[in-house]
């Protein structure tokens, strides 16, 4: 009978698989990555997209992607939104940009969130013309809201403030 050995700390019992580099871990030694930890990139990378990782890949891999992820969506935490019909307030802000367009989403603020998401990672500070849509859709005896949501991105700060290193 032959007895799978964790990588990590070569204890016998080693149930799980690393999603990375194949290699057995034991309960003690696996990181597991929750499901929908990236869930506001619009690709995510095939090594982020496993469920299970040995330490030295969680730690080379998930971890550096994980912070910036968190300084991405706190900055967009932070992008100022004006909706179209504040056309007076933001007539002096030059709109150079396509708009960005997120659809599907089942909150209003959820879909805010993914346009400033966006925002950042395109290298943008502020949101301008933004136009929020809502349609109700019905699944079975159930009834819904479906969010769409457009912006154009803008900068009105400084470009340095933008981005983690």
């Amino acid at each position: 009978m032959n007895v799978a050995v964790c990588a990590t700390c070569q204890k016998p019992k080693a149930h799980f698989l690393c999603g990375v580099c194949q290699e057995t871990i034991c309960k003690q030694c696996v990181h597991f990555l929750e499901e929908g930890s990236f869930s506001f990139l619009k690709k995510i990378p095939d090594d982020l997209n496993k469920s299970t990782y040995c330490g030295s890949c969680f730690e080379e891999r998930v971890v550096p992607e994980l912070k910036n992820y968190d300084h991405v969506m706190t900055l967009a935490r932070e992008v100022s939104v004006f909706l179209k019909s504040q056309g007076k307030e933001t007539r002096l802000i030059k709109r150079l940009e396509d708009p960005i367009r997120v659809t599907d989403c089942a909150d209003k603020e959820e879909i805010l969130l993914r346009l400033a998401f966006l925002t950042v990672q395109a290298g943008f500070d502020t949101l301008v013309d933004v136009e929020i849509t809502s349609e109700k859709v019905r699944e079975g005896g159930y009834q819904r809201s479906k969010w769409q949501a457009s912006g154009v991105p803008a900068r009105v700060r400084r470009p340095t403030s933008l981005l983690p290193n």
